[in-house]
């Protein structure tokens, strides 16, 4: 009974199994290999795109007042626009959040806050490795990270392509991306290995098999020696009619594969998806239209998960807020800028030193002063104009304040 028993004990603990199944069944259950999107270099090229036009904006702590939005300068907006964490930039810190969004945190990106007596003190990604969520309900989760769970309120949570079920957690692309990311793989695998085969002659040369002498791989080469290899290039070969039958032939090439059709194919997809223009992959020439709505449709929209969650989880006064400086990612004509700058500056809309830095040039002391034409008087003025007042006699030099200055210097 007890050896029965002992047999049934070694029976269990044994690890082996085994599966039967056909071939078909087989292909379907195992995997050839995982394409990570961060080794797709179509994706990565635009991921990185985005992300480095992101992290290139200026960041600027605005407040609201009465006539309008102010910009604030402190050592709060200082931080966040120039060492938002510790070893790290803005630029870097910003394109960090939007790789991670993309890539590795696969829509999710966190970071923890530090604080000093109430004051900012540091901003620290935490790796998208070390992050789990624990969804409570479909209201509420919590954030894990180094061994401890965190309140939403307590990190700052980017998110991109919210989850349907929990949409405070983000899906982002890696679903959607994954088919196309292996056809890119297959593809730069196809054509790594058509241009590393050696099944590639250019000449076929027959040659009468029943002479011994070409039956082992040395009598051949003695023949490729003897007949076909010359000393100098185009120098004609010397063949016995009778043994030998030379034919050219065309290799197999990429184009007939349709290999470059696929690729710029499936590169439009990845630029559809990510929302970026196809020449930035490669794809089509520059287009500046193209270029300037990528800027607002996917930059932008970006930018503002950033702004708002900086803005919801920093800042304690209701009059403040984060925003992204877009204006010097748009493509403008210098002619264009130049032309607009002039009709706002003769409408008294800008100054001719804010003229001066839309294109480039440094702020000149002389060039403060607002200049205007004299018809341009106020709306409730209109009125008073010399050449609508008959006892002035149609006067049409100025307004009724240049009116009155005349009859003074006249009196006198």
């Amino acid at each position: 009974m007890a050896k029965s028993k002992k047999k049934n004990q070694e029976t269990r603990a044994s690890p082996l199994s085994a599966w039967l199944c056909d071939p078909g069944t087989y292909e379907a259950l195992t995997c050839t290999g995982y394409t990570s999107l961060s080794h797709c270099p179509e994706i990565v090229a635009a991921v990185g795109t985005i992300a480095q036009l992101v992290g290139s904006m200026t960041i600027y702590l605005m407040q609201n007042t009465d006539a309008g939005d102010v910009r604030v300068k402190n050592e709060l907006s200082r931080k966040m626009d120039i060492t938002p964490a510790k070893h790290m930039t803005r630029s870097t810190f910003v394109q960090w959040i939007v790789r991670t969004l993309y890539l590795e945190g696969n829509g999710n990106a966190i970071v923890w806050p530090r604080t000093w007596r109430g004051y900012l003190e540091d901003l620290r990604p935490v790796p998208p490795g070390w992050v789990s969520f624990t969804t409570e309900s479909p209201w509420d989760y919590t954030v894990n990270f180094g061994g401890t769970a965190h309140s939403p309120e307590s990190v700052l949570h980017f998110t991109l392509n919210p989850n349907a079920n929990y949409p405070y957690i983000g899906d982002g692309y890696r679903v959607v991306l994954k088919d196309i990311a292996n056809n890119l793989k297959q593809a730069a695998a196809t054509e790594k290995g058509f241009m590393e085969s050696k099944w590639k002659p250019s000449l076929i040369v027959k040659v009468d098999a029943l002479t011994e002498e070409f039956a082992s791989p040395e009598g051949r080469k003695k023949l490729l020696d003897s007949y076909i290899n010359t000393a100098q290039a185009g120098e004609p070969w010397m063949i016995p009619a009778e043994q030998f039958s030379v034919e050219q032939v065309k290799p197999l090439s990429l184009t007939d594969l349709a290999i470059s059709d696929m690729v710029t194919l499936d590169k439009r997809t990845v630029a559809a998806i990510l929302g970026v223009p196809a020449f930035v992959l490669g794809v089509g020439d520059f287009q500046r239209d193209a270029w300037n709505n990528f800027i607002s449709t996917t930059i932008m929209p970006l930018a503002q998960v950033i702004e708002q969650e900086l803005t919801k989880k920093l800042l304690l006064s209701p009059e403040l807020y984060f925003k992204f400086n877009s204006r010097s990612l748009y493509r403008y004509d210098l002619t264009e800028m130049a032309t607009v700058g002039a009709t706002l500056v003769d409408h008294m809309a800008m100054r001719r030193n804010e003229w001066r830095d839309w294109i480039g040039l440094p702020p000149d002391a002389d060039m403060e002063e607002l200049l205007a034409l004299e018809n341009y008087i106020p709306q409730d003025r209109l009125g008073d104009q010399k050449k609508l007042n008959p006892d002035t006699g149609g006067d049409t030099s100025g307004n009724a304040d240049n009116a009155d200055e005349s009859a003074k210097g006249a009196g006198g």
